[in-house]
């Protein structure tokens, strides 16, 4: 009901009201805002009993949203107008997304690159092979040259995060861990103790 809505009797209608403090300088005076009627000029005599006078009551909303490719644990999206309403008819607020990117089991991400862990046997590593990755776009097949050493990185080009509304792509870089077997048979260790003789398998 307008008849209700009247000029603020603490501010005059102003929204503002000036204090006055006794200072050993002297009288210092400072403007605020109306806290009864929060700078509005206005107040509501019989207010309702829903909103209290606000203009808006509490309620919840189910929005749906695009997400953009690329976006990383921390980053903020907002979206204009979806916030809560503004108080007797103002405008709304914006609703802010904070982006909380879970974990993966097997990739690590590092900014727009993904890091993976590639454990490959001994006579793998020593004759070479070609493995399978998994990669954010499915699963990819790399090869492993022979004589690859344990630690070394291979590059996979364009396979890690797009930019967040840019252009380009980051890479996955694929470590290879030669993996160390804990039992080995009789016959095994024999071989190994004999190949541990050869010139070939000493460190250069």
């Amino acid at each position: 009901d307008k008849s209700s809505i009247q000029t603020c009797g603490t501010c005059g209608g102003s929204g503002q009201v000036r204090k006055v403090t006794n200072t050993f300088l002297g009288q210092m005076q400072t403007v605020t805002t109306c806290p009864t009627c929060n700078g509005n000029g206005t107040a509501i005599t019989a207010k309702c009993g829903s909103c209290k006078g606000e203009g808006r009551v509490y309620g919840e909303e189910t929005v749906t949203l695009d997400i953009p490719a690329g976006v990383q644990d921390g980053m903020q999206l907002s979206v204009g107008g979806r916030g809560n309403a503004g108080e007797r008819g103002g405008p709304n607020g914006d609703l802010i997304i904070l982006i909380e990117e879970e974990a993966h089991k097997e990739l690590q991400r590092d900014g727009l690159n993904v890091a993976y862990e590639l454990h490959i046997s001994f006579p793998e590593a020593v004759f070479g092979t070609q493995a399978e990755v998994p990669t954010i776009d499915g699963r990819a097949k790399i090869k492993i040259p022979a004589g690859t050493q344990s630690g070394k990185i291979f590059r996979l080009k364009g396979k890690g995060f797009p930019e967040v509304n840019g252009y380009g792509r980051g890479d996955q870089l694929v470590q290879v861990n030669v993996w160390t077997p804990q039992h080995v048979s009789s016959e095994e260790k024999a071989m190994l103790e004999k190949m541990a003789d050869s010139n070939n398998f000493k460190p250069n």
